[in-house]
């Protein structure tokens, strides 16, 4: 009779379990920082879901708006932060927006804050090991009037904690602080110093600062390579797998890797360049295992670049979009293997996902990332009645993955 009963009580068991609905894919959602293109509108932040099971699967979620009018929406951080918490800069304005992505369908803002003492204009945002937030400032006020940023280091709620100055005697007039890479096994913080503002001279200056008390250490120009001007521009510093070494790029298409970080002398020397066209720059970059993904517009295109040896990068696989598409912004999901895309000229108003295999360093378009209808892939911002209001079409710039 005991066994009849265990054996009757393990089949109510295996009905119940039958019973159960199967467990699904984890929600996953594409957050969008966008301005308004009627500057009677506000900016705003959409989200979009890219959970891989959904039905809805490229769908927009929700808006959340920001205060004030034409803050110019542009850069994020480059990944979401572990306490969702999410910085993002509306550089026309100077005002950064703190999201609360907690609950990601269900967005808030958390703070918001300008000027910081003399600082002013952030640009690029980064966690520090601590888990605080480091800025970089484009500019600072001072008694002769605007001079090269710095750093500041802030809560993940936008409280100060530190300054550093990167203004320095004898210092170009075109250097303002623009983006970092932070480099905690040796100490160190890498940032370029290429002027937002249109028309500005244009830097070459890499900057090398000690991590620990922000000091910064050394000021050196980057050297051009065989077409001239490939050191102009500084851009976006990248850390590789390794922790210890630094790719640095230039909108103006070069590719630098830094030697002697931790020395008394560092250095830069071009590995890899890429065409450049008039209006459009080479710009985001992100790091996948031993690949090196950028924005190519003169190619219409995100590259994917071998960097097992980061002194001779090679190309193993390309994305291209259509002609009138050049694409700005990148960043990766968490698995590495897709990328979000934002850009100008066509893609304007419109968002792309390419499919990245972190195996081979290939990159394809994610065909099925595309509205109901739509001729072609992504995510129209142009067409749309907003959750928040308005009908004004919407240019995202920082774009980012939920965790």
């Amino acid at each position: 009779m005991t066994t009849l009963r265990r054996l009757l009580a393990l089949g109510a068991l295996a009905l119940v379990a039958c019973d159960r609905p199967p467990a699904t894919t984890p929600a996953d959602y594409l957050f969008l920082w966008t301005a308004s293109a009627d500057s009677t509108q506000a900016d705003f932040l959409a989200v979009i879901d890219v959970t891989e099971d959904s039905v809805r699967y490229g769908s927009l979620v929700t808006t959340l708006p920001v205060p004030g009018r034409r803050n110019g929406p542009h850069h994020t951080e480059h990944e979401m932060p572990a306490d969702g918490l999410l910085f993002a800069n509306g550089f026309a304005s100077g005002e950064t927006f703190i999201f609360d992505l907690t609950q990601p369908a269900a967005p808030r803002l958390a703070g918001e804050f300008g000027d910081v003492g003399t600082y002013t204009h952030p640009h690029s945002f980064f966690r520090l090991p601590n888990g605080h937030v480091l800025a970089t400032f484009q500019m600072q006020h001072d008694s002769s009037g605007m001079v090269a940023g710095g750093l500041v280091e802030l809560t993940p709620t936008g409280q100060v904690v530190r300054t550093a100055s990167a203004d320095f005697a004898g210092a170009d007039a075109g250097m303002r602080v623009y983006s970092a890479g932070i480099v905690p096994a040796l100490d160190r913080i890498v940032t370029t110093t290429t002027d937002m503002m249109a028309d500005s001279p244009a830097s070459r200056l890499l900057q090398v600062w000690r991590l620990s008390d922000l000091t910064l250490l050394h000021t050196f120009p980057l050297p051009d390579g065989p077409a001239g001007g490939e050191g102009l521009y500084t851009a976006e510093p990248r850390v590789l797998a390794d922790g210890r070494t630094v790719l640095v790029s230039t909108f103006s298409c070069g590719l630098y890797l830094m030697d002697g970080l931790e020395s008394d002398a560092p250095s830069a020397r071009l590995v890899a360049s890429f065409p450049r066209m008039d209006d459009e720059y080479c710009a985001i970059p992100v790091i996948a295992g031993d690949y090196y993904l950028v924005t190519v517009p003169a190619w219409n295109a995100v590259v994917s670049l071998d960097i097992s040896d980061p002194s001779a990068p090679r190309e193993v696989g390309r994305v291209t979009f259509g002609a009138g598409d050049f694409p700005h912004w990148i960043a990766l999901a968490p698995d590495q293997r897709r990328v979000v895309v934002t850009g100008y000229g066509a893609m304007e108003h419109r968002v792309a996902i390419a499919r990245f295999d972190p195996v081979t360093g290939q990159l394809k378009l994610d065909e099925r990332f595309r509205e109901e209808g739509a001729s072609e892939p992504g995510f129209r911002l142009d067409d749309k009645q907003w959750p928040h209001g308005g009908t004004a079409a919407g240019t995202p710039h920082g774009a980012v993955f939920s965790r």
